[in-house]
């Protein structure tokens, strides 16, 4: 339940250093709020790829920077430079380094978790209902609209979709292009963002279907993985239009929710052994 807590920085839960740069992190519940503060010379590739060992940050940073500037060149070579007073989100798969004389400071509300730790410390297993979103048709849509056109759907698209991420206390931890991976703690919350996403974008001329699954994940580099994230990906190609899907063991977590789910009838899921029961929720 979200409750009213404040903490403060000058006594952090955490104190993440690494060459040239530290990150103080406070936890509020299931979100972590990072303090970066990086010194001139900094930057990704040197002072924490080493330690990550992934070929660019895959970490989505949203935060407010404080002082100094920084540049950012994302995995397809767009550059964008940071500066104090700016709001900011850097999409995974970027590098980033620390320009001109003055330290980069920022607090950042997206990262906290997971950004400078290595694989072995991310490998934790966590209980979680993944969910699946993808705009149906995209390809079709692009064609039909033209590449600036579909640039402005896809960018309402992914604000109204992140706002029922966030309603619910969903964890976004990836953009497929043209939908989202997230996870949540409670089967309910997630079917209940998944039931917001298709309405959302449905007056944008698109339409989403979702599909979930609750399974116990590994959490590696910030990403979940697992034969249950799969699962997840296999009920959704199932959904039609507008549809959400859930599996058998996430419809058995919500006794009680209110929700009301009928029979889509047994599948076998690519990949997967055995024949699975899948759950439309009905509108």
């Amino acid at each position: 339940m979200p409750r009213l807590q404040r903490k403060n920085f000058a006594t952090p839960d955490e104190i993440r250093t690494f060459a040239s740069g530290r990150v103080d992190i406070i936890r509020l519940d299931e979100i972590g709020i990072g303090r970066c503060t990086l010194q001139p010379g900094w930057r990704w590739s040197k002072d924490v790829a080493p330690v990550v060992r992934t070929r660019s940050c895959q970490d989505r940073h949203l935060g407010d920077a404080i002082s100094g500037s920084i540049r950012v060149t994302m995995d397809d070579g767009t550059e964008m430079v940071i500066a104090a007073g700016d709001g900011y989100e850097i999409p995974p798969g970027h590098e980033v380094e620390v320009i001109g004389h003055d330290r980069f400071e920022s607090v950042e509300f997206a990262s906290g978790h997971t950004f400078g730790l290595a694989p072995e410390e991310l490998g934790e297993r966590v209980l979680a209902t993944v969910l699946f979103s993808d705009i149906v048709g995209s390809t079709a849509m692009l064609e039909r609209l033209g590449d600036h056109a579909w640039a402005d759907v896809l960018r309402e698209h992914n604000v109204r979709l992140r706002a029922a991420i966030d309603r619910f206390r969903g964890r976004e931890v990836a953009s497929t292009g043209d939908g989202f991976l997230a996870l949540f703690d409670g089967a309910a919350k997630a079917v209940r963002a998944g039931a917001l996403m298709d309405p959302a974008v449905a007056e944008l001329g698109i339409r989403a279907r979702v599909g979930l699954h609750t399974t116990e994940v590994e959490i590696v580099g910030g990403q979940p993985r697992g034969v249950g994230v799969h699962a997840a990906a296999r009920v959704t190609a199932l959904a039609s239009p507008g549809e959400v899907l859930v599996s058998g063991t996430t419809r058995d977590l919500l006794d009680g929710s209110g929700l009301i789910l009928d029979p889509r009838g047994d599948y076998e899921l690519k990949g997967l052994s055995g024949s699975r029961t899948v759950f439309a929720l009905r509108r």
